[in-house]
């Protein structure tokens, strides 16, 4: 090679974007700028905060199915005794089948 300085080498990061500034004597990065955010990572922030506002709501959701579930056996024990005070002024007969259809 000859006593000419080589030039550095400007290229962009293929996971993150930045830009870096590579000196081919050393083989090293030796200036780098922050990635810009495009639109695209700015919709990819979006998409996070929903996806946080879902699970605040999934989780709320959970919570009162919860509290559903332990006040549900109550609920149902007033139902059936609401029903048996009814059903106890009628009077008790036997089931039509169909064999009594005959």
């Amino acid at each position: 090679m000859g006593s000419k300085k080589a030039a550095n080498l400007e290229v962009n990061c293929p996971c993150c974007g930045a830009r870096l500034t590579i000196d081919p004597a050393l083989g090293r990065v030796i200036y780098s700028t922050e990635a810009v955010k495009t639109p695209a990572d700015r919709d990819l922030d979006h998409a996070a905060e929903l996806l946080k506002r879902d699970a605040a709501r999934r989780d709320l959701l959970f919570q009162q199915s919860v509290a559903d579930e332990k006040v549900k056996s109550d609920v149902l024990d007033r139902k059936f005794q609401e029903a048996l005070k009814k059903s106890q002024g009628e009077p008790v007969e036997r089931p039509l089948r169909d064999l009594d259809l005959d």
